[in-house]
């Protein structure tokens, strides 16, 4: 099979930055497209520059940047330092990039994308808030019956939130356009706190990273040094959890993963649940499934594909 054409849509982040490496290591699987920023863990200008670092750190300089929506649709920005560091990726010293921040907006860069290539060819793999997507669909909507799937970190159910006590945090910063994503009709696959918390980064399976003596596996086994003494202490885990490559480690090998086709709703009204997905794992409403939720993975074997493609680079 060709390889998947995708657009990766993101908020660096040292779990963003380890999907961006799996998916440029990996070009068998993945045809990356176009990466675009988005407004998250940290601000715009900053998620923009960490995509263009991640991209130089693989070698990969001829994949296009593009800076798209700078704060959520109807809400201000609430972002993470306390988890990710005042640049988002802190931990490695990474040099700043010196290829290009494309002019075009990442929302019309997305449109453009999705009009110009076959339709039900591009998946658009969404490691942040949903603003890119939910405003290319509120400008374009005749795009979203082109888009072949769409792939995302977010949300959570049993795992319940980590940024209040119901809402996963990319959720959460943009739930109005987490809603309109959700109720698109576009098939949607989801990973949810309740499966990345499973994929924790031990010190063993970090020394792998770091074994692996490239300037990439250094570089990932600094970042999760970094990232994890948060998850830690708060979760009193004996690792951090990998979120966002879950996203890329699935279009590479979704037999890793376990879930359900079911019903997610998403929380816009409510100061005490606002960005909760609301979902249906027991099948207890006759609202109709519109999106995997995935549940469970195997960690090992996601592990040693993140060291393997890494290992690439």
């Amino acid at each position: 099979m060709p390889p998947r054409k995708i657009i990766i849509d993101t908020d660096p982040g040292q779990d963003d930055a380890v999907a961006i490496l799996l998916a440029l290591s990996s070009p068998e699987d993945m045809d990356v497209l176009g990466i675009t920023a988005v407004a998250g863990n940290v601000p715009l200008e900053l998620t923009q520059k960490n995509a263009r670092i991640v991209c130089e750190l693989a070698g990969k300089t001829d994949v296009p940047v593009f800076a798209g929506c700078d704060r959520p649709m109807g809400r201000q920005l609430v972002t993470a330092e306390h988890v990710h560091g005042k640049t988002g990726l802190d931990g490695p010293s990474l040099p700043d990039p010196t290829m290009p921040l494309q002019d075009q907006h990442a929302v019309d860069f997305i449109i453009e994308t999705l009009h110009r290539e076959d339709a039900g060819t591009v998946t658009l793999c969404v490691l942040g808030p949903l603003t890119n997507i939910a405003t290319a669909f509120e400008k374009a909507p005749e795009v979203i019956e082109r888009v072949q799937q769409i792939v995302l970190m977010g949300g959570a159910y049993f795992e319940v939130g980590n940024i209040t006590p119901t809402a996963e945090f990319n959720i959460y910063v943009d739930p109005e356009a987490a809603e309109i994503t959700f109720k698109s009709g576009v098939d949607i696959v989801v990973m949810p706190l309740d499966v990345t918390h499973k994929a924790l980064v031990t010190q063993p399976r970090n020394d792998a990273f770091r074994d692996l003596g490239t300037p990439s596996g250094i570089a990932v086994a600094q970042m999760t040094d970094f990232f994890e003494r948060f998850d830690k202490e708060k979760y009193g885990s004996n690792g951090a959890p990998l979120h966002d490559p879950c996203v890329t480690a699935y279009l590479i090998a979704p037999e890793l993963f376990s879930g359900r086709h079911i019903n997610v709703e998403i929380e816009t009204q409510s100061d005490l649940t606002r960005g909760m997905t609301v979902a249906d794992w027991w099948g207890v409403t006759d609202r109709p499934a519109n999106a995997t939720f995935i549940g469970d993975l195997d960690a090992d074997g996601f592990f040693a594909l993140l060291v393997e493609r890494i290992g690439r680079l």
